[in-house]
């Protein structure tokens, strides 16, 4: 076999998981998560329901088709900043690289209202994030030779998790994002009120 036959076909796995995730989205938002079935699914990506499970290990994981991503996205923020990048700072820029753009994207509020009426979908996301938590305590737990169950690693990975749940709906999303950030790296300080 050859890189470019190999490259193919991970090209084709790639579009074709893609193609999955579009038309469940699409039926979701049409008709409602509880009344599409992997089946609708199937029919709609031109696939049998056996090649979604390939894709997929169920019609939760269809929402939350990046999921595998966004983890080693950012396990990779900590495991690869640059040469005297705090692993505070390279956090920083990951959230603010990827979630602004995905709180703009122009499904977002269709999305958003898609889970938080769903409470199958609502569990699988907490769920997800716990799973998260994991890996990015286990990354930053990498980088200062600590053990993975360090607690202070855990904490800091569970905060960074929560923060686009926090400036999510804020006036200024970027400006939530850096003010959160600056707690984490400073101490959290009383608000100075008028």
């Amino acid at each position: 076999m050859t890189v470019s036959s190999i490259s193919r076909r991970e090209r084709k796995k790639a579009a074709t998981r893609q193609a999955i995730a579009d038309a469940a989205l699409r039926l979701f938002l049409e008709r409602g998560y509880d009344q599409v079935s992997i089946r609708d699914i199937a029919d709609a990506a031109d696939v049998s329901t056996t090649t979604v499970f390939k894709h997929f290990t169920g019609k939760e994981a269809l929402v939350f088709d990046e999921d595998q991503d966004r983890e080693a996205q950012l396990v990779a923020a900590v495991a690869r900043r640059t040469p005297g990048q705090s692993v505070l700072d390279a956090l920083r820029r990951h959230v603010l690289d990827t979630w602004i753009r995905i709180e703009t994207h122009p499904q977002r509020a269709e999305f958003t209202h898609l889970v938080d009426s769903t409470p199958e979908l609502r569990a699988y996301a907490e769920r997800m994030w716990t799973r998260h938590t994991k890996a990015l305590a286990a990354a930053i737990a990498d980088a200062f030779g600590a053990d993975h169950d360090d607690l202070a690693c855990a904490a800091l990975a569970r905060y960074v998790l929560e923060i686009p749940a926090l400036a999510r709906g804020r006036h200024d999303p970027r400006a939530a994002i850096e003010t959160i950030f600056g707690i984490l790296t400073h101490g959290w300080r009383p608000p100075i009120t008028g």
